[in-house]
């Protein structure tokens, strides 16, 4: 990183806005003439101009002192926002809603209360419309609360009604919240620990799902209620290494966004999760003509703008649609195609938006172009890109794809030939396998094989592939240990070693004759 290239949450702001959001601020901003030449506009030209942070550089080219540098670039950040809200209001019902409460108690304070419950009913029904139940709720208690503090227009059985209104949101909202709860915390569990390693692991997610999933009818849950559920049962079912049912709920996450036109606008980035998991399901079941099915469906999509696009979808389109398609060379063992037709599109686009992806999604990115440069006989770059992962300062972060990353470095290492400080390199492994608590069967035999591989003879080295290739075969369908083959190939690339073949090769004669 350039010595001076440091991040900055108003320059990535405005890296984020687009030309008309641009042009909304500017002409947000003018409408009062002194602010043509305010120096926080002219801070605003600037920094619009520049690619990192350079203090000594907007000192420089605007009327700021240092000084006053910090509270410029506040209010500069602040006047931002503001221009932003007021042009994505019509786009955002929620902060359409907000901004009608407030109008709303605005209108209250002034004493207007037939005014104020105008326009609490407009927000309640925009609120009903999109399912805002927390919101409504906000809205039904602040007219409660006028009903019964005023005389208005009120009948006698209005507070009844206001009560089984409030009453029966509190109930939804509690639905609500305990799906989406489950629903976000196994997420988190997925990312943080992968899938189940053992038979406690089983147990303790099994109960988990169960002790906490409240008891539902799926006939009267709600758009967002079915959404939660189908996200817990995913994330369930995946971190269970069941990819079927994980088939099945993710499934039945697509479809119900393509029969609720609206949802599917108001929520893109729920429906392109739900997209990515059902291609992912597809993968790991190894079933291609379905994989591929969806995987053209989804290009489509996006290619004829049926997604909202803004920041946030920019990014997961991104990740999607460039981890599915290398997926896609995996399964044809069409690497080398791969990194012809996919490296210098990803790499071009990564760049635009680079400092807005998290460390999981980059992380998972670099061990896709890692194993397919792998695939296509290249180890130098799989070496430079999974040492992008172990040197990954986030050890609790996906955990099992670390542990993958240095079985594939120490293969790549021996592929490359680059062993001269084998025994060191496998004792890092071991050391980090144990730390991890990470330490199983498929992995202790690989670890063991390569610290003895140099005490072998050249003329021996197939036969010891040979063993190893008996000694992990038997753990293919593992419930647990058959985790490290859905990450790491490992079958084809001892065949490679057997058959004196390339890993290429391998894998596309067992894609073909699994096609016949």
């Amino acid at each position: 990183m350039h010595k001076n290239k440091k991040l900055d949450d108003l320059l990535l702001l405005i890296q984020t806005l687009s030309k008309s959001e641009k042009r909304n601020f500017k002409l947000y901003s003018n409408r009062i003439k002194k602010n043509k030449h305010a120096k926080f506009m002219k801070l605003f030209e600037v920094m619009s101009k520049i690619n990192f942070y350079d203090e000594k550089k907007i000192l420089k080219s605007t009327p700021i002192n240092k000084t006053q540098l910090s509270n410029v670039k506040a209010y500069l950040y602040q006047q931002i926002l503001i221009s932003l809200k007021l042009k994505h209001t019509k786009e955002n019902h929620d902060i359409q809603i907000r901004e009608y409460l407030d109008f709303s108690k605005i209108l209250y304070n002034k004493g207007l209360y037939i005014q104020s419950l105008k326009l609490l009913e407009k927000s309640k029904i925009i609120a009903r419309n999109y399912e805002y139940n927390t919101i409504l709720l906000e809205l039904v208690e602040f007219e409660k609360m006028i009903e019964s503090q005023h005389i208005t227009r009120s009948i006698y059985s209005k507070s009844g009604e206001l009560s089984i209104e409030s009453q029966e949101l509190i109930e939804k909202i509690h639905c609500n919240n305990a799906l989406s709860n489950i629903s976000l915390e196994l997420y988190g569990l997925y990312l943080k620990v992968g899938c189940v390693k053992n038979e406690k692991d089983k147990v303790f997610i099994e109960t988990y799902f169960r002790t906490n999933l409240p008891k539902f009818d799926i006939e009267k849950l709600s758009f967002y209620e079915k959404l939660f559920l189908y996200q817990a049962q995913v994330w369930y079912h995946y971190i269970r290494q069941d990819f079927i049912m994980c088939y099945r709920s993710s499934y039945k996450w697509v479809k119900l966004f393509q029969n609720h036109k609206k949802e599917k606008k108001e929520s893109p980035v729920s429906y392109l999760k739900g997209y990515h998991y059902l291609l992912d399901s597809l993968f790991f079941l190894n079933h291609y003509s379905k994989f591929v099915d969806v995987l053209n469906k989804f290009e489509k999509e996006v290619k004829n703008g049926e997604f909202l696009i803004n920041g946030n979808t920019k990014i997961l389109i991104f990740m999607y649609l460039y981890t599915n398609r290398i997926n896609k060379h995996y399964m044809e063992g069409s690497f080398s195609e791969g990194v012809k037709k996919i490296i210098p599109s990803l790499f071009m686009d990564l760049k635009k938006i680079s400092n807005r992806l998290d460390s999981h999604y980059i992380m998972v990115l670099y061990y896709k172009i890692a194993c397919l440069y792998f695939g296509s006989g290249d180890n130098e770059n799989t070496i430079l890109y999974l040492l992008k992962i172990i040197e990954n300062k986030k050890k609790d972060l996906r955990k099992d794809l670390q542990c993958f990353a240095r079985i594939l470095y120490l293969i790549a290492c021996y592929e490359s030939g680059l062993d001269e400080n084998m025994d060191q390199k496998i004792q890092s492994a071991y050391r980090f396998f144990v730390k991890m608590g990470d330490w199983y069967i498929v992995q202790k035999k690989i670890i063991h094989f390569f610290k003895n591989l140099g005490k072998v003879y050249p003329h021996q080295i197939k036969n010891q592939f040979k063993k190893l290739k008996e000694k992990l075969i038997k753990y293919y369908d593992h419930p647990y240990e058959k985790r490290t083959f859905l990450y790491l190939d490992i079958i084809s690339w001892l065949n490679s070693k057997i058959e004196n073949k390339s890993v290429e090769i391998i894998i596309k004669e067992k894609f073909e004759k699994f096609q016949k």
